[in-house]
């Protein structure tokens, strides 16, 4: 990423340059669809044949995992965001929800090896974790996913607003955007029940038990991501037992 200044009116702007092309033009695809909402940074310009990326600065710019937010908020930036799947026409790039799935288990394995904590959790449970997630991505439910929604990937924009950021888009099921904001520093089962209802009222299309059916499928990727990196703390034993069953 480079932060410009654009010729003619000296707005700043980010040129990102992404050296896998199909990384670069499934964000492309993504941001255009999303062009009418400005919950979403605004892309500019691209040149996709190099992988490069003009996208607006967004102010404040601050990411919200620095910041303080509530539910209301975050389901103010999904309804935003829960359009239906754009038409996969000729060229697109737009993988199924699933793929992006096993790549983040794929990654999840990875990770634990290289971290050498194989023996936190048994096959059996990364394997009825990954299969509980990948029935959930292939099923009905059909739209345009951001894929790596967290506090990271959302800023401070103008008005009050949150604006979303580097998606790693797909097609499936949107309640999969809601996971991380549902499951954020909870540690009782009881708390993500009730952050999930109060989301889903807020949220049309979206249902609190398909969202707790994420949370349980995806729970081992976020305690291995805090494991590997030395964060056992409450929420992480959360975690681990939520994907334990």
């Amino acid at each position: 990423m480079f932060h410009c200044i654009q010729q003619g009116d000296g707005a700043t702007v980010w040129l990102k340059l992404t050296p896998d092309l199909e990384i670069a033009s499934a964000e492309s695809e993504a941001l255009h669809a999303w062009a009418d909402t400005p919950w979403v940074v605004k892309l500019l310009a691209e040149d996709l044949v190099v992988g490069a990326l003009l996208l607006e600065d967004v102010k404040p710019g601050v990411p919200m995992r620095r910041l303080s937010w509530s539910l209301p908020e975050v389901a103010a930036l999904l309804r935003e965001l829960r359009i239906p799947s754009p038409a996969r026409g000729q060229g697109s790039v737009l993988q199924p929800l699933a793929h992006r799935v096993d790549f983040l288990f794929e990654l999840t394995g990875r990770r634990l090896a290289g971290a050498g904590l194989n023996e936190v959790f048994a096959p059996a449970v990364l394997n009825r974790a990954r299969a509980a997630a990948l029935d959930l991505a292939s099923g009905d439910t059909t739209g345009l996913v951001h894929g790596d929604l967290h506090p990271v990937n959302v800023l401070s924009g103008p008005g009050q607003h949150m604006v979303a950021i580097d998606p790693r888009p797909a097609l499936g099921d949107p309640d999969f955007d809601a996971v991380d904001w549902v499951m954020a520093g909870v540690e009782e089962f009881a708390e993500l029940e009730r952050r999930a209802e109060e989301l889903a009222a807020l949220v049309p299309g979206q249902t609190a038990a398909r969202v707790l059916a994420w949370c349980r499928a995806v729970a081992v990727m976020d305690a291995a991501s805090r494991l590997c990196a030395g964060r056992d703390d409450a929420e992480t034993q959360f975690l681990m037992a939520l994907a334990r069953g």
